[in-house]
């Protein structure tokens, strides 16, 4: 028995499906999950000191590479301070002031402690202002496990083949209302239905949570203007896509301006984190400025501030790392697409910059409903073959795969030939 199978066993009796968070889990892929120990670059190392050259990067934060020396040192010099005070910081700050010169939109922000309570704050931020009830959102996008979002929800929620979660009161989901993502006419009958009800509409610029779908052209410029014509608020998840598409994330990817944004995992460079924040005279209706109420006794963490604002300092300095991640992903997701080509399989690869997805469907992925016709039997099989040969993929079909700065041509060659071992093997 390996370490990483003692592990879960023990795991199992004391922690609900062993892990602490179900995208972790194994069960649609079969076997046992690993249990990391260390990561340095673009490789993780289990209990039992195996090697993985690792494509899902803590969920999408470590897009420098695991180990970033100048990241472990403000790190270091943060906790010889003190973990925590529960006390204002000239770090959190620092980072603040850094998030807005970054992110135009971005006039005031509040640091919260995860991506799920950074929606919920600009969820709650866009009623109060709006003085409106109703939200829409989209089928497959995930925007954490609030009460009120997990209606058609991604990622491990479509992994586990339930689009809702007990527990739920009908009362918290009444006022969310679902539309098709890259269908406008879908929100637009939302809102020819209930517009003065609607107090904003929330996307994912890139839905990178039923594995990866682009916005189809013109999607969020029409999104922006159906808010505009009814006075409703744009709300930008960019948990995922915030300074990973580039240092202004996907709204300066796509040059489109959202009224509020919610950040994560980049912005803490490894450690919990979250961030919510936009226009001023939103923003400052937030407490104790304003009416709506918020609070979080770790929101602003030194550590974690520390972290984050050595991760972005980094991006920032360094803008040649984008250029080199988004040519790095049209390459390699490209040379994915020409494999399968080659060997006459009809399935499909989607990808924005570093961001990707292989799709086992012979459908064009666009959309929830055409994600959900890949074959996650098939996917399993591909997830598990790659694993055996040292590549750790996320073990769902509805996520993504995150390139770092840390990996080389030489390892992204090295996946794409146990890709093609694969190919031949079926």
């Amino acid at each position: 028995m390996t370490r990483s199978q003692q592990l879960f066993a023990e795991a199992a009796k004391v922690i609900p499906g062993g892990v602490n968070s179900p995208v972790r889990a194994f069960g649609s892929v079969g076997g046992t999950p690993r249990f990391i120990k260390r990561a340095q670059g673009a490789y993780i190392y289990d209990e039992d000191e195996n090697a993985y050259l690792d494509f899902v990067g803590s969920w999408g934060p470590m897009i420098l590479g695991h180990g970033k020396e100048e990241v472990l040192k403000s790190v270091r010099e943060a906790c010889r301070k003190g973990l925590s005070f529960g006390a204002a910081t000239a770090v959190e700050v620092e980072m603040a002031k850094l998030i807005c010169d970054l992110v135009p939109s971005v006039e005031l922000v509040r640091m919260v402690n995860s991506g799920t309570e950074a929606v919920m704050s600009a969820i709650r931020t866009a009623r109060g202002f709006t003085g409106r009830d109703k939200i829409v959102k989209f089928a497959g996008c995930y925007h954490g496990h609030s009460d009120g979002l997990l209606i058609q929800a991604g990622s491990g929620v479509m992994t586990a083949g339930v689009p809702d979660s007990l527990g739920v009161p009908v009362g918290c989901t009444k006022d969310t209302l679902s539309a098709e993502y890259n269908n406008l006419e879908s929100v637009k009958a939302h809102f020819e239905r209930c517009g003065e009800e609607i107090a904003a509409v929330i996307v994912e610029p890139v839905a990178a949570n039923m594995g990866v779908v682009p916005p189809a052209p013109g999607f969020l410029k029409g999104l922006r203007k159906i808010c505009d014509d009814y006075d409703a608020l744009l709300i930008f998840d960019e948990v995922i896509t915030g300074f990973r598409l580039g240092i202004d994330g996907a709204q300066g990817y796509y040059g489109v301006i959202p009224d509020l944004t919610t950040f994560g995992k980049i912005i803490g460079g490894g450690m919990p984190v979250g961030a919510y924040g936009g226009r001023r005279e939103i923003m400052e209706l937030v407490s104790p400025l304003g009416g709506v109420y918020q609070a979080g006794t770790l929101s602003g963490n030194p550590v974690a501030m520390a972290a984050g604002m050595a991760q972005l300092s980094i991006l920032r300095e360094h803008p040649q790392y984008y250029e080199d991640l988004n040519r790095k992903g049209d390459w390699f997701y490209g040379q994915i697409q020409r494999l399968l080509e080659e060997r006459g399989k009809p399935w499909q690869v989607n990808h924005v910059g570093s961001l990707g997805c292989l799709y086992f469907t012979e459908q064009i992925v666009e959309d929830y409903q055409s994600a959900k016709t890949s074959d996650t039997s098939f996917f399993a099989k591909y997830f598990n073959f790659m694993l055996a040969q040292g590549i750790y993929l996320a073990p769902s079909q509805f996520e993504a795969m995150f390139l770092s700065v840390a990996h080389t041509q030489e390892m992204l060659q090295k996946t794409l030939e146990r890709i093609t071992t694969f190919l031949q093997k079926i």
